[in-house]
């Protein structure tokens, strides 16, 4: 792991076991008891008023050894059903695309809260999943539906 990802993300977990939104979590991924920085298991709430409200969606960062410089990879655990978010889960967004809007200032709470707005506010001019994509735009009632089932199976226990 390069020195300069290590020390960003010490420091980028030292601010958020300071400072995080309520209902989220982020940290370290456990291998064999001992932290692995450049993974993150995450989860992000559905945010109040939406179809997504009551869920708690997990997510996976995949920082790079490149990384401030490069974005980390975010991937939903299981997929999940939405415009921009591939079949294999990773999400599309242009804050984690290096050659739209990614910029190395961004921090891991920034991303996650950009993820969480994008859940309620899909990009339908850079679509990810088809079937998804078809749905929101010709019948947004059965769209709402299928999310609200999504967040009915994404409670926490």
């Amino acid at each position: 792991m390069s020195g300069i990802a290590q020390t960003r993300l010490l420091e980028e977990r030292k601010n958020w076991r300071k400072d995080h939104p309520a209902g989220f979590f982020a940290r370290p991924k456990l291998d064999d008891g001992k932290q692995n920085l450049m993974v993150w298991e995450c989860g992000i709430p559905g945010k109040k008023e939406t179809p997504w409200e009551g869920g708690v969606y997990k997510l996976v960062l995949e920082f790079p050894e490149q990384f401030p410089s490069q974005p980390p990879k975010c991937r939903f655990i299981p997929p999940l059903f939405h415009p921009n978010v591939y079949p294999s889960g990773t999400v599309c967004l242009s804050i984690l695309d290096p050659d739209k809007n990614w910029r190395p200032a961004l921090t891991v709470k920034q991303v996650l809260l950009g993820i969480q707005d994008l859940l309620d506010n899909p990009n339908i001019e850079d679509p990810a999943n088809q079937p998804a994509y078809a749905l929101f735009l010709k019948d947004k009632k059965k769209y709402r539906e299928k999310v609200l089932a999504i967040a009915a199976q994404n409670r926490p226990v």
